[in-house]
């Protein structure tokens, strides 16, 4: 489903020039959920930011569904990726109601039916009838990220982009959504790519994950490796200490 080969993203130029991603290779399959995890300005939101075209500096290929995408992403990408940030009160409109968040999406996105899809969207995140005419202001840290994965689910996508989507949230709340991705990857048959800095919310979610340091992927393991604590890369058994 998603396919990077030397993906390489900068900012900058000339002298200004800062790399964050260099030569970063993986692949997804189709159903499978996979972590990428490292420490803050690794390069892992860069990676899922270049993918989805918020980037415009890289090189290398992105393929996604077996298509190489172009600089300039075609409407009908976003029909099949999606990503759900990290900050619902910033992703949301805050003059907008859940309906006109929902609904101008299904409507961009050629959909008909869009009053009964927007009821069907927020039953699938566990909200309701009952929030569709409020405002961000007037929900919860949890129930807003409800809201932004109703909104990344409205084009009918195969794979979502998660860019760390529990850290702003209050640890109480942050279990609810987790086990609510994991119930909407089972149902939608979605495939995930999870950025995280907490390696035990990619051991639950993940069945393999990349590990970053300085733009680069220096370690890929599978979820198990991970769980005995068997890392082959020296930073990656210093991030595997540090969160034990």
């Amino acid at each position: 489903m998603l396919n990077l080969d030397n993906l390489s993203v900068w900012f900058g130029g000339g002298r200004d020039r800062v790399d964050a991603v260099r030569n970063a290779s993986f692949c997804v399959n189709s159903g499978a959920s996979f972590g990428i995890v490292g420490e803050s300005g690794s390069g892992k939101s860069t990676i899922l930011r270049a993918v989805m075209g918020l980037i415009p500096n890289w090189s290398g290929t992105i393929s996604v569904d077996g298509r190489p995408v172009d600089k300039k992403r075609e409407k009908s990408f976003y029909k099949v990726a999606q990503m759900v940030f990290q900050d619902p009160y910033a992703s949301l409109h805050p003059r907008h109601s859940v309906d006109q968040v929902l609904g101008e999406t299904l409507y961009l996105h050629g959909f008909s039916d869009i009053d009964h899809r927007v009821v069907k969207l927020l039953d699938d995140v566990g909200l309701g009838a009952k929030f569709r005419f409020r405002y961000p202001h007037q929900l919860s840290g949890g129930q807003r990220q409800r809201v932004a994965i109703a909104r990344a689910l409205a084009p009918e996508p195969s794979i979502l982009l998660l860019d760390e989507p529990t850290s702003a949230l209050d640890v109480s709340v942050q279990a609810e959504i987790l086990n609510l991705l994991t119930d909407l990857r089972i149902k939608h048959g979605l495939t995930y790519v999870m950025v995280s800095h907490d390696l035990s919310v990619v051991g639950h979610m993940c069945e393999k994950l990349a590990v970053m340091q300085d733009g680069k992927i220096v370690e890929i393991m599978d979820v198990e490796t991970l769980r005995r604590a068997k890392a082959s890369h020296p930073y990656s058994q210093e991030l595997l200490a540090a969160s034990i």
